[in-house]
């Protein structure tokens, strides 16, 4: 459920290294690197871990060959395993169902939608051998944080063959990078929490063996969707209300002038 945001949060983070100055002789050389050799991800929260993350990354082999292990400077982010309801004094989860068709389904089926509002902790950790390119990373990381387009970014979640794009916004403390005490002496560690106020939807179709309008197969990636009534026809009305009659039907194209059926 989850994964989504990961993956957003990974392509939001190229987007900071596509903006890095090198203020630094180190940082020269780090902002040509391949993406993958200058930011990681690390498995879970690290902040009690840093140097051993860092460790295991930088014997990794990311290329699968001889190849000279990733130098400094370098970032290692990552998600925290626990989870928390976002504040209802922010926004609210769609709790109750909803009857919704998806924008741009060429079949225009009906699906039910719930709406989960959560909070995921992220951590961003700058590791480098002199304090001037540490300090760099982390103050251009929280400078693009600042910037008005990049307080939120999407998230794609895939349903019904369809791709739809739920907000993630990015909230950062007002706090300065929190410097990581390490018994390395040429190594300096700056982490920056920041908390992710993700909307994630839940969509549901109609089971095998429960109606549905016939327009896809129950329990496959191509689902059919909800019956939906197009049409009421009152047979008579008499007045006052009394006596009244009307039938749902299936719906019908007329011929009839003004195409109503």
């Amino acid at each position: 459920m989850l994964q989504p945001v990961k993956i957003a949060l990974g392509q939001y983070m190229g987007r900071y290294f596509s903006t890095i100055v090198p203020s630094t002789k180190p940082l020269e050389g780090f902002v040509t690197r391949p993406l993958a050799k200058a930011i990681a991800w690390a498995p879970a929260r690290m902040i009690d871990a840093a140097e051993e993350m860092l460790s295991l990354w930088l014997r990794s082999d990311l290329e699968n060959a001889p190849t000279t292990p990733p130098e400094l400077p370098a970032i290692i982010v990552a998600v925290a395993k626990d989870y928390t309801p976002t504040g209802r004094d922010y926004t609210r989860q769609v709790a109750d169902r909803q009857m919704v068709m998806i924008p741009d389904d060429p079949k225009e089926r009906l699906f039910g939608l719930r709406a989960v509002a959560g909070d995921v902790r992220a951590q961003v950790v700058v590791f480098a051998t002199d304090e001037p390119s540490a300090h760099s990373l982390a103050a251009q990381f929280l400078l693009f944080l600042d910037e008005t387009d990049n307080r939120r970014f999407e998230a794609s979640y895939r349903f019904a063959g369809l791709d739809t794009a739920w907000p993630v916004q990015v909230e950062s403390p007002d706090m300065p990078a929190m410097s990581i005490a390490t018994d390395a002496k040429n190594l300096t560690i700056l982490a920056i929490d920041l908390t992710l106020r993700a909307e994630i939807p839940l969509f549901d179709a109609p089971k095998a063996g429960e109606p549905n309008d016939g327009k896809g197969e129950p329990g496959t990636d191509d689902p059919a969707g909800y019956p939906l009534v197009q049409t009421v026809h009152v047979e008579s009305a008499e007045a006052g209300g009394q006596g009244g009659a009307a039938e749902i039907r299936p719906y019908e194209v007329s011929d009839e002038a003004g195409g109503a059926p």
